[in-house]
């Protein structure tokens, strides 16, 4: 029997609408609390429509629920003076705070597993990082990552310098390697979808096709639009992410992917096995990624 554990969702925006309808669909999670600040927020009008318990009291509300697992979709400085109020809570952090365990799913759930406090890092990061992961002894890579400014919220917008500096860091913790990370919001029309490039200088061409594959059991619109290409010790090659659509339009594929990370990770906090036995595969059979 399915043991459904409470949560809640900290902050109204996009990233916290998006984590509400998520988890509305789950087997494994229920929202006991949708909580923001602004009276007139439209994502707290949206989740009191849906049938969620709502607050204008943000932490305060978070801190008097009941509930197991908390998501904090506000900012990184916000999420500085929360994640005091909630040391005794599994929290997972949506913001690039660089204050609890850096996480991606593929690569450490178990680990983050054991943690209070984890850190999603940036959509970025999210849509990258597996892949350079599975690079053979890289010397340098470069991410350049391009979003629909109709995905990009205010918390994005107030986040850049954070975001670009922590996906950096997050590549070279995860993959030791130095790195640069660049981010695009593109006010193309039609919106585009969430479209990654990775440059990197390597000795020997990848394939990345297993880790592709691992990736779409939690991000089903996750793509690799152009292949590994290979010259003279210069790698290139561009993923894309089609969101499901749960809250905003299927182009906001970088909101979809971070929030699908961040729910792998509380669906298998909850006893959800399915993404611990793909990241545990991947792991244990590294070099199937490189043949």
């Amino acid at each position: 029997m399915t043991t459904i554990m409470k949560c809640a969702v900290l902050g109204s925006g996009n990233i916290g609408c998006d984590l509400l309808v998520k988890i509305m669909k789950s087997k494994y999670l229920e929202c006991v609390i949708f909580s923001g600040q602004r009276e007139d927020s439209p994502g707290l009008a949206f989740a009191k429509n849906l049938g969620t318990p709502t607050s204008t009291k943000s932490i305060e509300a978070i801190c008097l629920s009941k509930a197991s697992i908390v998501f904090d979709a506000t900012t990184a400085e916000a999420h500085k003076r929360h994640a005091k109020s909630l040391k005794d809570r599994f929290v997972i952090d949506m913001t690039p705070s660089h204050i609890g365990k850096m996480c991606v799913p593929l690569l450490n759930l178990e680990e983050c597993l054991k943690e209070k406090n984890v850190n999603m890092i940036s959509c970025g990061a999210q849509a990258t990082i597996p892949l350079i992961a599975q690079l053979d002894s890289p010397e340098y890579v470069e991410i350049v990552s391009s979003v629909a400014s109709k995905s990009a919220g205010i918390g994005t917008r107030n986040n850049i310098d954070q975001y670009t500096q922590t996906t950096s860091d997050a590549i070279t913790a995860f993959c030791g390697v130095k790195s640069k990370s660049i981010i695009i919001i593109t006010p193309a029309e039609p919106p585009p979808m969430m479209t990654n490039t990775v440059y990197a200088l390597i000795k020997k061409k990848p394939n990345l096709k297993k880790t592709i594959k691992a990736m779409q059991k939690y991000v089903p619109g996750y793509t690799l639009s152009v292949a590994p290409t290979f010259l003279d010790n210069r790698l290139v090659f561009i993923n894309k992410v089609k969101g499901q659509g749960d809250f905003l339009p299927p182009y906001a594929g970088n909101l979809d992917i971070i929030n699908a990370a961040a729910m792998a990770v509380a669906e298998t906090y909850a006893g959800k096995q399915e993404i611990l036995e793909v990241a545990r595969d991947l792991k244990t059979n590294p070099m199937e990624a490189l043949q």
